[in-house]
């Protein structure tokens, strides 16, 4: 991980948490537009359930919004993902339903996709849903359900991640699904270890808003309602796999697959 000037002990901390890091679960063309867009954008700036939100229509946001309007206008294209016995997030990421979500949600054994995948709709609609794409490397994947409810809303996507910016986080923790957090930024092109044979992750956004199994795969936004990141991982140095501060999330753009890299430009390290 290629690291900012700064003291070595600071680096050396720094190090240590990321070497803690590790995911977290629980128990295609129409994509490619929208990574372009937000390539784009980047580089220019179920115990005690909540009732999910009722959808709406999503017009693209231009200014900042309250934590409350944030989950009104993006809640909605959130969605359950049961893959056997992991629980996780996804969010609908184009018009056609395809949801968006991290891969080892929905990986199954011996590194092969889960065969028997579900999703969960904001207004109740249960479907299959297929692996359409996966991309181990980046922690992400794509899921075509073979039913959407009559509402489909999907999220906006794109913007660029910046230290110190308010973001929200909705998901599943521990099944308590459609759960809302907040905190900030922390830092940008951060490392997290995984296994040897899937490699690190690299160039992640690194936040403070509250997560926890199951909220993988969910969507990380800014003040103004768009996706720009997908929650992979939490720094775990209990081992305890439950948060401590410190979580990751991979920038919209790589996850999109927005060229070589995994962000938009000027993200630095990549995945």
């Amino acid at each position: 991980m290629e690291r900012a000037p700064q003291e070595a002990d600071a680096a050396a901390a720094q190090g240590a948490v990321a070497g803690r890091a590790r995911r977290f679960v629980v128990g295609g063309g129409a994509l490619v537009v929208v990574a372009l867009l937000a390539y784009w954008l980047g580089s220019s700036g179920g115990n005690g359930e909540e009732a999910a939100p009722r959808p709406s229509a999503t017009p693209t946001p231009s200014a900042t919004l309250t934590v409350p309007d944030v989950f009104k206008r993006v809640g909605p294209s959130v969605v359950v993902i049961q893959a056997g016995k992991s629980l996780g997030t996804g969010v609908i990421a184009a018009e056609d339903g395809t949801i968006l979500t991290a891969h080892h949600v929905v990986k199954g054994t011996s590194n092969r996709d889960a065969e028997d995948v579900t999703v969960t709709f904001a207004d109740g609609t249960k479907a299959k849903a297929v692996v359409a794409s996966s991309n181990p490397k980046r922690d992400v994947a794509t899921l075509k359900p073979a039913k959407l409810p009559e509402i489909v809303v999907p999220a906006t996507l794109g913007g660029a991640a910046t230290v110190g910016a308010p973001v929200v986080a909705i998901g599943n923790p521990l099944g308590l699904t459609y759960s809302v957090s907040t905190g900030v930024v922390s830092g940008l092109n951060r490392t997290a270890d995984r296994t040897a044979k899937d490699g690190d992750l690299n160039g992640l956004i690194q936040f403070d808003a509250s997560v926890n199994p199951g909220s993988s795969g969910g969507p990380l936004l800014d003040a103004r309602g768009l996706v720009i990141g997908i929650v992979v991982s939490i720094a775990d140095p209990g081992g305890d796999e439950s948060f401590a501060g410190i979580a990751f999330a991979v920038p919209i753009g790589a996850a999109l697959g927005g060229g070589e890299g995994d962000g938009p430009p000027g993200d630095g390290p990549q995945i």
